[in-house]
């Protein structure tokens, strides 16, 4: 089964252990923990496929990638289409379609106007058009900032835009977090979308802190796999490990994750990819 970790735990954990990022140490750790797939972000200076033939290398297969964006101005979005672009057309030789983007919020925590959400949600469908043509998809993904006011940035770029350009990768957490810790929310959103959920990012928390392991706490994940099932979603399964300073360690980056995989394959299997 396809199982993908994204490598932003594993800068964390490099940070927490006081050393620099090494992303073949984590990607070699990730294949001991029995993960089978590696999703990394690209940003301007990045070599998309350098990275690919280190995952390769790694026994790890890549199908999705972060690509960073600002798209709520007509001149910002330009240079993140292209850039969008550019990871694509390097990626896609290596087996990756799923392009993942979270358009970047204001400074300052500020809400972007209704006018700013209009030119975001023509942004984000022009460049999921222009993946489309080359057989890839952009999958929308937010964190908690869309989720305020109403979650007014979240529910637009989904309502505004063509199910067929637009697709969601379903944060379960940021989307549980960004609700103020509600379940009810977070199922509400598969009701609406949940027939465009392409990619589904795995993490846990207990008692609102987030958890070094994938299993039991604040969030039902039986529930949601249950309810996305329903909705006949088929997504890419990428488990996203992360840290804030409360959350406890008591096993090694391996251990951790070999845990959060078998409790993804045991929960989420049968509606794998």
């Amino acid at each position: 089964m396809f199982i993908a970790t994204n490598c932003y735990g594993w800068t964390q954990i490099a940070a927490r252990e006081g050393r620099a990022y090494d992303r073949p140490r984590a990607m070699a750790d990730a294949r001991a923990a029995g993960l089978t797939g590696w999703e990394d972000a690209f940003g301007e200076t990045s070599d998309p496929a350098g990275v690919a033939a280190e995952a390769k290398a790694a026994g790890l297969a890549m199908r999705s990638a972060y690509v960073f964006g600002t798209f709520h101005t007509a001149e910002a979005a330009a240079l993140s289409h292209d850039h969008a672009l550019k990871v694509c057309d390097a990626l896609m030789p290596h087996g990756v379609t799923r392009f993942i983007s979270n358009p970047n919020p204001l400074p300052g925590g500020a809400l972007k106007s209704d006018a700013e959400l209009r030119v975001q949600a023509g942004e984000l469908e022009r460049l999921g058009a222009s993946l489309r043509a080359r057989g890839a998809e952009l999958l929308f993904h937010t964190h908690s900032p869309e989720m305020r006011a109403s979650a007014r940035e979240f529910h637009h770029m989904l309502v505004a835009t063509d199910p067929l350009s637009v697709r969601l990768c379903l944060d379960l957490h940021w989307i549980w977090r960004g609700a103020e810790n509600s379940q009810v929310a977070l199922e509400d959103i598969i009701r609406l979308y949940g027939d465009r959920v392409s990619e589904l990012h795995i993490r846990q928390s207990q008692n609102g802190i987030w958890h070094e392991t994938v299993g039991e706490g604040d969030i039902d994940m039986a529930k949601m796999a249950e309810m996305l099932k329903a909705k006949g979603a088929k997504p890419l399964l990428v488990i996203e490990h992360a840290y804030e300073e409360a959350t406890t360690m008591t096993l090694n980056p391996v251990a951790a994750h070999a845990a959060s995989t078998d409790y993804v394959k045991r929960v989420f299997g049968a509606i794998a990819a």
